[in-house]
């Protein structure tokens, strides 16, 4: 049986927030077991948001939690780092209404969980499996959670762009994936919605050195690609980080194609409704969540 964990120490980071410009900085510690992840306005007089599915408030292009009015947005790349890392327990203090973009990807908010340590705690690590398989779909986007013995993911993109076409990556959280296949992807856009986002006051942190911004023909980044299909597992990136929000690691196989954040909210509650579907069980040893990372 898996015990649950926390951090060892409290870590830190400052940045900007890319929806709302706004500087910010965030600070995990470490928290009891049963805690999960709990957000803090510090701003607010230490004003607490868990990071759960009934949070949700909308998830358009970024993901956003509210709690009797409180809002927090762009959660999904930090809460993927947490998941993908294995831990289980963190307060996260944050002095303004956005988590910071930092590079766009994940990685830095990996590097500080690696930094801070990882410790054991003394209840066991719960899981949600999946008993029956349920899916989402809206159009030609879909997304569904099967049975497996452990936490799978497999997404297809298709975008007609000549840097991305229709991409495939598959994956499974065992010990060290995230870290070497999935923090590092970096979030992109278009130059063709821009205008459209910067109308509806987004991305006003936005830059290149914290998105991949895509023209018709290319891309304005002088860096190269992190991977050749960074693109597909950048989407892995925030599935992980919104399934985060059922508030424990999942055991079963997620099959997206062409999903976004509404799409991952959409399976999660309607999984959630579906009380066949699904058990809590204490984490059995021996995979993924083992809580080894390299």
């Amino acid at each position: 049986m898996l015990k649950q964990t926390t951090l060892g120490l409290p870590v830190e980071t400052d940045g900007i927030g890319l929806h709302t410009g706004v500087k910010v900085h965030v600070r995990l510690v470490p928290a009891p077991p049963d805690t999960g992840y709990m957000f803090r306005r510090t701003d607010l007089g230490g004003f607490e948001i868990p990071a759960t599915v009934e949070s949700v408030a909308h998830c358009g292009y970024a993901t956003t939690l509210m709690r009797t009015g409180v809002m927090l947005s762009t959660v999904e790349h930090l809460l993927a780092a947490l998941r993908g890392s294995n831990v289980d327990n963190v307060f996260i203090e944050v002095d303004n209404l956005e988590i910071p973009i930092l590079d766009g990807s994940a990685e830095v908010f990996a590097e500080m969980i690696e930094q801070a340590g990882i410790v054991e705690q003394p209840l066991a690590r719960r899981a949600l499996l999946v008993r029956e398989r349920v899916a989402f779909e809206q159009g030609n986007r879909r997304i569904s959670v099967e049975p497996a013995d452990s936490y799978q993911i497999d997404c297809l993109i298709d975008f007609p762009h000549p840097m991305i076409g229709v991409q495939r990556f598959s994956l499974e959280l065992n010990d060290g994936a995230f870290n070497r296949e999935i923090a590092a992807a970096r979030t992109f856009g278009f130059t063709a919605e821009i205008e459209e986002l910067q109308r509806s006051n987004l991305i006003r942190g936005g830059s290149l050195d914290n998105a991949i911004v895509l023209t018709p023909e290319g891309m304005m980044n002088k860096e190269e690609l992190r991977f050749r299909d960074e693109f597909v597992r950048h989407k892995i990136l925030d599935i992980i980080g919104d399934l985060a929000l059922l508030g424990m690691p999942l055991l079963g196989r997620v099959t997206a194609e062409r999903s976004g954040h509404i799409m991952h909210a959409g399976l999660m509650s309607k999984l959630l409704r579906v009380r066949s579907a699904w058990d809590i069980v204490d984490m059995p040893s021996g995979s993924y969540f083992s809580g080894k990372n390299s």
